[in-house]
């Protein structure tokens, strides 16, 4: 196994879940939710987790750029090697039309920076934020915002500004605000769950 990724096969697998976290965490952190996603949809799900590339600078952890004080000129270089690692997931067997992005916080920001420009199935972000000076393109995959209305590390307004800037889209653009702070509580994962189900056992069940 690549020591930059996490795969849990679900064989024989149809659709993909690749998982992005957050500053200071690692593969590991998400993989549980990724798991509870999974036992949740129809379509046999293979979950990806993925390393951010960089040590945390304040800790154990790792971090997609710097964050404290924000390295925002080192965001297009990391967004560009996303790319790249998500476009080689995509296989025969499981397409990236077949795939969904999800990301938490820092990860969610590079989820919707890198994930817009692919055509994924869907991408789903929580606690997120637009980079700045970010442009969507107006074809994009659909997607799901999952904000805290008590956020005091990303605010809310984040998901706001997020959702404006994808607003000249057709594609659905869904914000679901919940009454808790920087988390994924029960009632975000149930949005994500409806979500992988609208998106991916459609898409199986068309292939």
């Amino acid at each position: 196994m690549a020591a930059d990724l996490l795969c849990q096969p679900s064989g024989p697998a149809r659709a993909r879940l690749v998982l992005l976290h957050g500053w200071g965490a690692d593969a590991g952190d998400l993989m549980p939710l990724g798991q509870a996603l999974a036992e949740a949809i129809a379509t046999p799900l293979e979950l990806v987790a993925l390393q951010a590339p960089e040590l945390q600078t304040q800790g154990s952890g790792r971090q997609w750029y710097g964050l404290f004080p924000a390295d925002w000129a080192a965001v297009p270089a990391a967004v560009e090697g996303l790319k790249e690692r998500i476009n080689k997931l995509g296989s025969a067997e499981i397409p990236l039309e077949a795939t969904v992005l999800l990301g938490f916080s820092q990860g969610g920001a590079m989820a919707m920076a890198a994930g817009c420009d692919l055509p994924l199935a869907g991408l789903i972000a929580c606690s997120a934020y637009p980079h700045p000076h970010w442009q969507t393109p107006v074809i994009r995959p659909p997607v799901l915002l999952l904000h805290g209305r008590h956020d005091d590390v990303v605010p809310h307004s984040a998901a706001l500004a997020l959702k404006n800037e994808l607003s000249p889209s057709k594609q659905v653009c869904d914000l679901f605000s919940f009454e808790n702070g920087h988390a994924i509580p029960v009632e975000a994962q149930a949005e994500m769950k409806k979500a992988l189900k609208r998106w991916l056992d459609q898409t199986a069940q068309n292939a």
